[in-house]
C-alpha cells in the first residue's frame, strides 16, 4: 500500500526539497519530483548551489521515455507524464495529487504556509483518503528541519 505523508507549514518549500532529496540521495533512495515548469526550473538550479561545494545528482526531463543517463540519475525532476521506470517515491510540490497514486509505494506533499498551497494540500489530502490511503501529517516546527 502507498505510504503518504504531508509536511505542513513550510516556510520554503523549495529549502525543504533540497534537504529532503540529499537526505534521500545519500540514503539511496531514488525519488521523482513533480511540480510546475517554473518551481522545477529553481529547484533544478537550487539543487547545483543550495549547499556549497555539495550536488544533489538529478536531471529534469518532460515525459518521454527515459534517457540512459535517467536511469542512473537518482533524483528525477518531471514535468508532465511520468515515464516508465520512474522512481517508485515522488516527492509532490505542485498543486494536483498523482493521478496513479498505485505507482508509488511513498507519496511526499510539501505544503507551504501560504493560503493558496494550504487550501490546495487540503484537497489532496481529501483525495487520499478518499482512496483509502492512510496520511501521516508532520506540521513544521521552527526551521522546517530535515534530519
Amino acid at each position: 500500500m502507498t505510504e503518504v505523508e504531508f509536511h505542513t507549514g513550510v516556510a520554503d518549500p523549495l529549502v525543504f526539497a533540497c534537504r529532503l532529496l540529499r537526505k534521500a540521495y545519500r540514503k539511496g533512495v531514488r525519488v521523482v519530483v513533480t511540480a510546475p515548469p517554473s518551481v522545477l526550473g529553481s529547484l533544478d538550479r537550487d539543487l547545483w548551489t543550495f549547499e556549497q561545494q555539495e550536488f544533489v545528482p538529478h536531471v529534469r526531463f518532460s515525459g518521454g521515455e527515459p534517457s540512459a543517463q535517467a536511469a542512473r540519475t537518482p533524483i528525477w525532476l518531471v514535468d508532465g507524464d511520468l515515464p516508465a521506470g520512474a522512481p517508485e517515491v515522488l516527492v509532490n510540490l505542485g498543486a494536483a495529487s498523482p493521478a496513479d497514486v498505485s505507482a508509488y509505494k511513498r507519496i511526499i506533499e510539501i505544503v507551504s504556509a501560504e493560503a493558496e498551497d494550504e487550501q490546495a494540500g487540503r484537497q489532496r489530502w481529501r483525495s487520499y483518503k478518499a482512496r483509502g490511503l492512510a496520511v501521516t501529517h508532520h506540521p513544521a516546527a521552527g526551521r522546517d528541519r530535515v534530519a
